[in-house]
């Protein structure tokens, strides 16, 4: 039994060892390497224009329906002998209702596409302040009495990344919730048809989410960017917090 549990600390303390080294290169050649990368697509996305996130909505205005032998509202009732109207002009009853006669209404492709390029980048980003978190906690020493300047260095930087994963959590839900509000105003406009402010609404959100997906990568840019910097500035006092080195934290 003591055989098997010696094997086992053996592997983990591996498994560790190796957890620390493919961190330290995440951080030192992977996280430049990202900001790059997130910079070149923000680019590319800045500068297209505004007015190609536009989709058509298949969903046709029916022309105005009036019951059989009836007239439009805007033509003026016959008045009788007697001062009462003819019912010849009968009011318009309304339009028929529609079930979405064009097929079916997709989604506006040109985000879709941005979105599908911009949701790799945010779990990589999780994935990778994660990875932070737990190899820093693995460099934390056991509790000692002073000398404790580097593990507040430490702390500080787990806590910007812990910062870093859940901010990346929130921007896959701000993808899922740009669907699920663009099909509620899409099943408004199918219910009115004639209603063009649902329809403007709907390129007003598109607009909305191009943004969004622009300051998406603007950020996580930055992110990259400020967890590299402040990693390599204090990367000594992150590795050996306890040793002769007094250095303040950038």
């Amino acid at each position: 039994m003591a055989s098997k549990d010696n094997e086992k600390a053996k592997k983990v303390a591996e498994f560790i060892e190796n957890f620390k080294k493919q961190t330290e290169v995440l951080v030192t050649d992977v996280f430049p390497q990202k900001v790059l990368d997130i910079e070149d697509i923000y680019q590319k996305m800045i500068a297209e224009k505004l007015s190609d996130v536009h989709a058509d909505i298949n969903i046709p205005v029916p022309e105005p329906f009036y019951p059989e032998g009836g007239e439009p509202a805007t033509k003026k009732r016959k008045v009788g002998a007697n001062g009462s109207d003819s019912a010849s002009a009968a009011v318009p009853t309304g339009t028929p209702v529609l079930v979405f006669p064009g097929g079916q209404v997709r989604t506006n492709s040109y985000i879709h596409k941005w979105a599908e390029d911009v949701k790799p980048l945010i779990m990589d980003l999780m994935e990778h302040a994660n990875m932070v978190k737990m190899w820093i906690s693995f460099l934390i020493p056991k509790i000692e009495d002073g000398n404790n300047f580097g593990v507040s260095i430490q702390e500080d930087t787990m806590a910007e990344a812990r910062q870093v994963e859940t901010e990346s959590a929130t921007y896959l839900d701000q993808l899922s919730r740009y669907y699920i509000s663009r099909a509620k105003i899409i099943t408004k406009i199918a219910k009115y048809p004639h209603v063009e402010d649902y329809r403007q609404t709907i390129r007003e959100l598109d607009e909305k989410q191009i943004v969004c997906l622009r300051l998406m990568l603007c950020e996580m840019r930055n992110q990259y960017a400020s967890l590299h910097d402040i990693i390599h500035k204090n990367m000594d006092k992150i590795k050996k917090p306890r040793s002769g080195n007094s250095e303040n934290l950038y």
